[in-house]
């Protein structure tokens, strides 16, 4: 059996781009921190690696090619349910909508690596770990 090379490379892309947005979740002592943030990605990045082969294997055994949407579409409904189990309602106050939208968001990112998008990737981390560092600032100044 001969190593993917190029799995191993996304996968790891995508285990340090969804830490970088872990550090920062970690850093804010919020329940999704590093490792839940890499395990989300790498995981979805699995999925998106696995539906791609086998929608294309699928074309030269059966004949009709296979749709790789359809694997990840199950990951953007089911990030939903890890998601809502970081959302807390206290009195007027809820908390934990960042880090739902975070781990939605590095779910998206594993996906986007799995399939070999690399540049977007790298700049919707980018643009997500600057903002989590960011608008807390910004905030406070309002």
């Amino acid at each position: 059996m001969i190593l993917n090379w190029t799995g191993v490379f996304r996968l790891i892309l995508a285990a340090i781009m969804a830490a970088l947005i872990g550090y920062d979740r970690e850093k804010q002592n919020k329940a999704a921190g590093i490792r839940t943030n890499v395990i989300v990605a790498v995981i979805s990045c699995v999925i998106m690696i696995l539906s791609v082969e086998v929608a294309e294997s699928s074309g030269s055994l059966s004949g009709v090619q296979g749709d790789p949407a359809r694997l990840a579409a199950q990951v953007v409904s089911g990030i939903g349910f890890l998601g809502a189990g970081t959302i807390l309602k206290q009195e007027d106050k809820i908390e934990g909508l960042t880090t739902a939208a975070s781990l939605w968001g590095v779910a998206g990112l594993g996906l986007a690596v799995g399939y070999g998008l690399y540049d977007i990737s790298i700049a919707a981390t980018l643009i997500i770990f600057i903002s989590l560092r960011v608008a807390p600032s910004v905030k406070r100044r309002v």
